[in-house]
């Protein structure tokens, strides 16, 4: 049914579509913004300076609710505990670490068994993400929750930086706004009803992209949201023409880690500071970079635990979260798997902001876009291979232990010797590899319009196979595991 009305939407002439989004966007608007908003935003800032012990009890309190609930009133989880109680394991509920780790295909295999058996799912929101995989995974929703999560948006995401409703956005993001298949503009959509430009990011080509900040200028937009990749995109082609007349509030990026060069070219072209958030649709953990650049988690919405393997990493260790979501008590989701990893700060020092949510120290991506050494290694940070560079864009591709692939988008500087000195900077940081450049005039996109820009095709069979031989190994990203390389 979803892919007949997009297909229909397709066909619409560009008025038409206009007017669909907008209708949309107004029953958006008060789904999300209505009756209680003001409160719940009043009662987010009234949070985030709360004393640690404040945060503690309320953490506390909320999680045991919501394991309880699960454990009661949610389908998969209430047959989980009967079936260890029927072993005779008596362990307690009300313990985190008395949970099994949730994988995302467990959800993806049967998502309404996840949904508390005292709601009623068709007055539910329910949404669907392809996620990185392209494989779709369903999530449902109170209003609620849904007004309750868009009041801490309104609060930290925009309200850190002088965002209001009325302010005009343009988002790039993964919904199909104009077929793939288009190559004249529009290549976006203008959602009045939430202030909105829907751009999208599957037409980011060179030879494009002018239209885009045009359009930028024509819709008098005054923020941006959106993939880290395409603000990068359109930020370097606006540097290249000398536009000067984009001017934002703030840039906010989201779904793909923000490297500092991409940061810088953002910042330039748009004359504004970039922040970058953090979250996803099942909404198990969120956070908002503040004025100081410090990433502060909204612990509203999840609790993240950092396991290294199997078992909870010291604290301030590069790992994988674990996150327990709290904010969404009607379709809970316990030591869920989210497949990022990063680092949570190794102590409790205040941020300069004032504010007393806790932080991120750093967010290094996906564990499946950790690259592999033979020694054991997990390498995240690929970023310094390009300091100096003249590439638009790159993708680095481990096709196998021994053979890395660079995909490059070339500047106009780009040389042999540029080629050369990125084959010797991955060398120094992955060893005695083959590493192959292609270049490119676009890096592919995911089937959800993001650009990844590190991806392992190394078989799961054969990491483990490596990690497993190495028990000693300190996954740590590539600036720290290599400190002297170039």
């Amino acid at each position: 049914m979803m892919h007949l009305a997009l297909q229909l939407y397709h066909h619409l002439p560009a008025p038409a579509q206009t007017l669909a989004a907008t209708l949309l966007g107004l029953s958006d608007r008060w789904l999300r913004y209505g009756p209680g908003s003001q409160r719940l935003t009043q009662e987010a800032l009234e949070r985030e300076h709360w004393t640690l012990a404040q945060w503690d009890a309320w953490r506390a309190e909320r999680l045991a609710f919501v394991l309880h609930r699960a454990a009661t009133r949610v389908p998969y989880y209430r047959d989980y505990w009967m079936a260890r109680r029927r072993r005779g394991d008596h362990a307690s509920w009300d313990l985190l670490e008395n949970w099994p780790i949730l994988e995302k295909e467990t959800v993806r295999q049967q998502p309404r068994a996840f949904v508390a058996d005292d709601r009623w799912m068709r007055l539910m929101s329910h949404l669907r993400t392809s996620g990185t995989t392209g494989t779709p995974l369903e999530v449902w929703r109170t209003w609620v929750t849904v007004r309750t999560l868009y009041a801490l948006g309104l609060a930290r995401t925009r309200g850190w930086h002088g965002i209001a409703l009325r302010h005009r956005r343009a988002m790039l993001g993964g919904k199909l706004v104009t077929a793939v298949s288009r190559r004249r503009p529009p290549f976006w959509v203008w959602n009045a009803g939430l202030q909105q430009l829907y751009m999208s990011s599957y037409h980011l080509a060179p030879d494009l992209i002018p239209q885009y900040l045009n359009a930028l200028v024509r819709y008098r937009i005054q923020y941006l949201v959106g993939y880290t990749s395409s603000l990068h995109a359109l930020a370097q082609e606006a540097l290249r023409l000398g536009r000067r007349d984009l001017k934002m509030i703030v840039a906010l990026t989201n779904s793909e880690p923000l490297y500092d060069h991409q940061r810088e070219a953002i910042g330039a072209a748009f004359q504004c500071p970039v922040r970058e958030t953090y979250g996803m649709v099942e909404n198990v953990a969120a956070a908002t970079e503040c004025e100081v650049g410090r990433l502060h988690q909204s612990p509203e919405v999840g609790l993240i635990e950092v396991f290294d393997g199997d078992h909870p990493a010291p604290r301030g260790a590069f790992g994988e979260f674990i996150c327990t979501g709290l904010l969404n008590p009607d379709m809970p989701f316990i030591r869920y798997r989210l497949a990022d990893c990063g680092r949570l700060p190794a102590d409790d020092e205040p941020c300069p902001c004032g504010r007393t949510l806790p932080l991120i120290a750093s967010l290094d991506g996906r564990t499946n876009d950790l690259l592999l050494t033979r020694d054991g290694r997990r390498v995240a940070w690929m970023n310094p291979v390009l300091y100096g560079i003249p590439v638009r864009q790159t993708q680095f591709v481990q096709e196998s232990l021994d053979r890395i692939l660079v995909r490059c988008v070339a500047g106009p500087e780009f040389t042999a010797e540029s080629k050369q000195t990125i084959v010797d900077r991955v060398r120094a940081r992955m060893g005695d590899v083959q590493v192959v450049l292609q270049e490119v005039t676009e890096i592919p996109r995911s089937a959800n319009g993001k650009v990844r820009s590190v991806i392992c095709e190394v078989p799961a069979a054969e990491r483990e196979a490596v990690l497993r031989g190495h028990p000693d190994r300190q996954p740590l990203p590539a600036s720290q595991a290599a400190p002297n390389a170039p």
